[in-house]
């Protein structure tokens, strides 16, 4: 991570849960992150506890709503006017719906998509490094699962696949990476099934969950990687999950 320090990230849904900590761990390694959420106030209270611990890099704000082309519009142009861009792109946002495919609203299929396949601009480098945020249902499609939300992940399965072979065709070292975990412990599933808070209480009960800061352990390695490395896609999952 020593080549990082000093350098410019942007990690989206900075405000809890995975992104909360991938931003944590990239300010602890000396990068400046641009952290944006659309609650900024817990990205603020995470902001001032990085400042507490003494970590070497720095964390901020910015409210975003990455649902909204305007507000995206906006935040890439105060990066570029504070920043000059960004070196890493960590595309963490991501929610979801119980919609199924036969009954679901079309509004709630195009939040998802808003959301979870959203398109970065990158800085003009030729190291920089972009990586998604996907998960193991963006490879498979487990029984009981929102399967529109499946759809979703499997899309930023082969986004990720198709922007790695144009940065590769476009002759630049910029690298593309998809980090796909398995269960989570995160605010996630309390989201996703609010309309039933008992079934989501027992989400995480089944077997032990990954942590967040697995994640953004996992971010960390692959940024870690040596320039003339492509590290494709990471798969983890609790070692109790069978599916």
């Amino acid at each position: 991570m020593e080549r990082w320090k000093g350098r410019v990230a942007l990690v989206t849904g900075a405000s809890v849960g995975i992104g909360a900590a991938i931003a944590k761990e990239l300010v602890r390694h000396g990068m400046k992150v641009m952290g944006c959420a659309r609650d900024v106030e817990k990205i603020q209270k995470l902001a001032a506890e990085c400042q507490t611990a003494g970590h070497s890099g720095v964390l901020v704000p910015y409210k975003c709503d990455l649902s909204n082309e305007e507000e995206i519009l906006s935040m890439f142009s105060v990066i570029k006017a504070q920043h000059k861009g960004v070196d890493v792109c960590i595309n963490n946002a991501g929610l979801a719906h119980p919609d199924s495919l036969l009954n679901g609203k079309t509004s709630g299929w195009r939040n998802m998509l808003d959301v979870n396949v959203v398109s970065m601009k990158e800085r003009n480098v030729d190291d920089g490094h972009i990586i998604h945020i996907n998960s193991m249902s963006g490879h498979r499609v487990p029984p009981g699962s929102s399967h529109f939300y499946c759809a979703t992940k499997y899309a930023v399965t082969a986004l990720t696949e198709g922007l790695r072979q144009e940065l590769r065709e476009a002759n630049t070292h910029i690298r593309a990476t998809c980090i796909s975990p398995g269960l989570v412990e995160t605010e996630f599933a309390a989201r996703l099934l609010k309309d039933d808070p008992e079934k989501a209480a027992v989400v995480y009960s089944k077997y032990k969950p990954l942590q967040a800061i697995d994640v953004a352990d996992a971010v960390t390695y692959v940024l870690s990687a040596p320039p003339h490395v492509q590290i494709g896609d990471v798969q983890m999952r609790p070692v109790e999950q069978l599916v």
